[in-house]
């Protein structure tokens, strides 16, 4: 049975958003056509992607990575993973900008995640790692 992670939204999915929106409002301001639809598409796309973003884990142990319905989807057999981990991206005292999962697999390549149940999610994949 297939197992479906569906992706957090960060701190800067909305802080994109807003820029692109306050783009759009400025551009139709003064009267900038081309601009303006140039920006909706883009937010189009953006909401879109933060809408469909997730991460499933099939039956026949493969990890799908779907970053929307515009973006190529990336499987990574589960067999060639080496490490999941929790990351971090740059840190400020004890804050940290961003969560996330690492995921290390064949040959030095890396894929990141950020579901919403990151402790499932991982603890999913070394099971079925250590299964295989």
């Amino acid at each position: 049975m297939n197992r479906i992670f569906h992706a957090r939204t960060a701190w800067y999915h909305y802080f994109l958003l807003i820029v692109l929106g306050v783009n759009v409002v400025a551009a139709l301001w003064s009267k900038q056509g081309v601009l303006s639809i140039i920006f909706m598409l883009l937010l189009v796309v953006i909401i879109e992607q933060i809408i469909h973003t997730a991460y499933t884990v099939t039956a026949d142990d493969m990890l799908i990575i779907s970053n929307g319905r515009f973006l190529k989807k990336q499987t990574i057999p589960i067999r060639d993973i080496t490490a999941v981990r929790k990351h971090h991206s740059m840190k400020f005292g004890r804050f940290s900008i961003t969560n996330y999962v690492l995921i290390d697999y064949g040959a030095g390549k890396q894929a990141s995640a950020i579901p919403v149940k990151e402790q499932e999610f991982m603890e999913l994949l070394e099971k079925r790692r250590k299964e295989l």
